[in-house]
């Protein structure tokens, strides 16, 4: 899969799957940059000294690069993985944080979405953008009904995240046949602020853009929180129904995009 993005006369973006050991380590460098670097983030296969954030799971992922052209440089990566694919990976990466027995059982096609990031300098613009293209035309060739995976709030302090975690618990919980739920062991309880405390703008503030990203398409979560003290994350279980998705993205990208 290659496609490629034009803004204005040039074409300044390309977006491809990874096909060599080369295009694998560019994504494996945005993701030390962004989780590491950036977040505080680890693990024990990340390579600290190539800068290459990595984990198991990789060879059995398919990964999405975003190419600035102008500077022949990878500036924006996802991870996606079919159900096939899991199954030689030996089960999802969420499996690790979440029960997915509903998922798994629904009798349709998911993609497993994760380490969604951008280079510090293509936020905040149409960069993510492009890559959500790519990533739709991932899941038209492949027949995808349902999309999900962990994203990440920074930081282990629940008081701190307390506003938007009780937001998400309150108004964004996925339907019950899709609401997989945080393993117990580590499983935190996102209600944590009374839905007529909650104070939505602050909520929003320190939401990150991703997920309010997914929301704004449509997309729900799963019922808990996942503290990941090792990655120094607080992670939720973003759930999208590819049908909800389409009809948000029309809505939301019909005439000139702003």
């Amino acid at each position: 899969m290659q496609s490629q993005m034009r803004t204005g006369a040039t074409t300044d973006f390309q977006v491809k799957l990874a096909e060599t050991d080369a295009d694998l380590r560019a994504a494996q460098r945005l993701r030390y940059d962004v989780f590491v670097t950036e977040l505080g983030g680890g693990g024990t296969l990340v390579d600290h000294d190539a800068q290459l954030e990595r984990d198991r799971f990789d060879p059995f992922f398919d990964h999405l690069l975003l190419t600035d052209l102008r500077r022949d440089q990878v500036v924006g990566v996802y991870r996606v993985m079919r159900a096939e694919m899991a199954e030689r990976a030996g089960g999802f990466y969420s499996a690790s944080e979440y029960d997915l027995t509903l998922l798994l059982h629904s009798k349709r096609r998911v993609l497993e979405l994760g380490r969604s990031c951008l280079h510090r300098d293509y936020r905040g613009g149409m960069a993510m953008y492009h890559l959500w293209q790519g990533l739709a035309q991932y899941v038209a060739r492949h027949d995808i009904e349902v999309l999900f995976g962990v994203a990440s709030f920074h930081g282990t302090d629940i008081a701190a995240l307390a506003q938007p975690l009780s937001l998400l618990h309150h108004r964004h919980l996925a339907p019950p046949p899709m609401r997989v739920k945080a393993l117990a062991h580590a499983f935190q309880d996102m209600n944590v602020i009374a839905e007529d405390q909650l104070d939505r703008k602050a909520a929003m503030v320190k939401m990150p853009s991703l997920i309010k990203a997914y929301l704004r398409l449509g997309g729900s979560v799963g019922e808990g929180a996942f503290v990941d003290h090792a990655f120094n994350t607080v992670d939720i279980c973003l759930i999208m129904d590819t049908k909800e998705m389409n009809a948000q993205q029309a809505r939301l990208y019909s005439g000139a995009r702003a």
